[in-house]
């Protein structure tokens, strides 16, 4: 499993790579969720996120922690080699907890990959280059990153078909343009995902409530969560 057009940095400030760990201990898990911190955050602070996603008790919840509570050091939308090498190296951070996943035993269809802010776009952008189907992508407040959207990225194929897609942003945020959310969600689409993509008027950048509720359908669709399976709800 690898990332589309990138190599390993020389400098790997991210690694070795620290996390929060809740749910299940990876080793017992059925489905695992990888939920990023945004900037100047923390991996317990992106935690509690996961209680109000209705997910199956058999599942383990990692949260990385970032150096320094930052992934990369400039905006999304600066050139990408303008947030090198701390960019590779987070995207490399969810390529090795995803692989530790696989290694237990989780299928790729029982592994999601959510964040916020920078997490969402981390989890955008390596959703595009691990180019698989996962068990989806919930990006809140986020998109694929760089001045451009990578050309490499473009293809003829479908790798993520099928692949169930959330992102969700306000049409105001300060820090994700409205433009890139759809050209993220354009992409996705281009690669074989089933994406549901909502701009909401006015909102700022955070999380609301419907937010919540559609990411926790994707998850109930996806993995057929009921009532009997779930006791991590808030309700």
């Amino acid at each position: 499993m690898q990332l589309l057009g990138l190599s390993k940095p020389s400098i790997d400030p991210h690694n070795p790579m620290p996390a929060h760990f809740s749910g299940v201990p990876l080793p017992e898990a059925e489905y695992v969720v990888l939920l990023l911190h945004g900037r100047g955050a923390t991996a317990e602070s992106i935690e509690p996120l996961a209680h109000h996603l209705g997910l199956p008790d058999q599942t383990a919840v990692i949260c990385p922690q970032a150096a320094n509570n930052t992934w990369y050091p400039l905006s999304f939308m600066a050139p990408r080699n303008d947030n090198e090498p701390f960019l590779t190296s987070a995207l490399l951070v969810i390529q090795r907890f995803i692989s530790e996943a696989l290694e237990h035993g989780v299928t790729p269809q029982r592994i999601i990959l959510a964040g916020f802010s920078q997490g969402a776009c981390l989890a955008s952008e390596a959703s595009a280059r691990l180019a698989q189907p996962f068990g989806g992508l919930l990006g809140f407040s986020g998109g694929v990153i760089g001045q451009e959207i990578d050309k490499a990225l473009e293809r003829e194929d479908t790798p993520l078909a099928e692949m169930p897609v959330f992102l969700g942003c306000s049409d105001i945020d300060l820090h994700i343009p409205e433009e890139r959310v759809h050209k993220t969600a354009n992409l996705l689409q281009t690669l074989g995902a089933d994406v549901d993509c909502r701009i909401y008027p006015g909102m700022g950048h955070t999380i609301n409530s419907d937010e919540l509720d559609a990411a926790s359908q994707l998850i109930k669709q996806q993995w057929g969560v009921n009532e009997d399976t779930n006791t991590n709800s808030n309700d």
